[in-house]
């Protein structure tokens, strides 16, 4: 949240895990904003990794084997087994959600803040960014590292900052 301070927001979404919503909460007090509305939504839930859910990789590792983990965890559209999501499943499902309720708000000159999760925010910057799917796979986006977009009415990046990462 320290690094967010001097923004301010007209609007907060958020997925419908706690670890999201526990992150926004930590952001907004340390920016001491207290009064507000909070769009949680499970379009923006992170990704769902089937079979390899809760397990860490090394477990998954040796269960399945160190490349097909890999394979699994990288590759754009082969999801883990059991029932699992693959990024193009993510995307799926985050970008609708985007598209009909973030966006337009951005589009309208609205300042958003969206804590989400890797893979659901990695399927936003890919639409807004408008990477491939080879680029996007490429993307690490940093823990807890603020994205600041700036955007114009037709949805275009007018503007790009990552507050923290590169700042000293």
């Amino acid at each position: 949240g320290e690094l967010l301070k001097g923004y301010t927001f007209d609007g907060y979404y958020t997925s419908a895990l706690q670890r999201a919503q526990r992150t926004l909460d930590l952001v907004l007090d340390s920016m001491g904003i207290t009064d507000l509305t909070i769009v949680r939504n499970k379009a923006l839930n992170e990704r769902h990794y089937g079979d390899l859910q809760g397990k860490n990789k090394a477990e998954t590792a040796k269960e399945f084997g160190e490349e097909q983990v890999h394979i699994w965890r990288r590759s754009y559209d082969v999801p883990p087994p059991g029932n699992g999501e693959s990024l193009k499943d993510t995307a799926a499902r985050t970008l609708p959600y985007f598209r009909e309720h973030i966006l337009p708000a951005l589009k309208a000159g609205k300042n958003i803040l969206v804590v989400a999760h890797g893979n659901s925010l990695r399927s936003i910057v890919m639409e807004i960014e408008q990477l491939t799917k080879e680029e996007v796979l490429q993307l690490n986006l940093g823990t807890g590292v603020p994205y600041v977009y700036e955007v114009d009415e037709s949805g275009a990046i007018t503007n790009k900052k990552t507050l923290g990462a590169d700042e000293d």
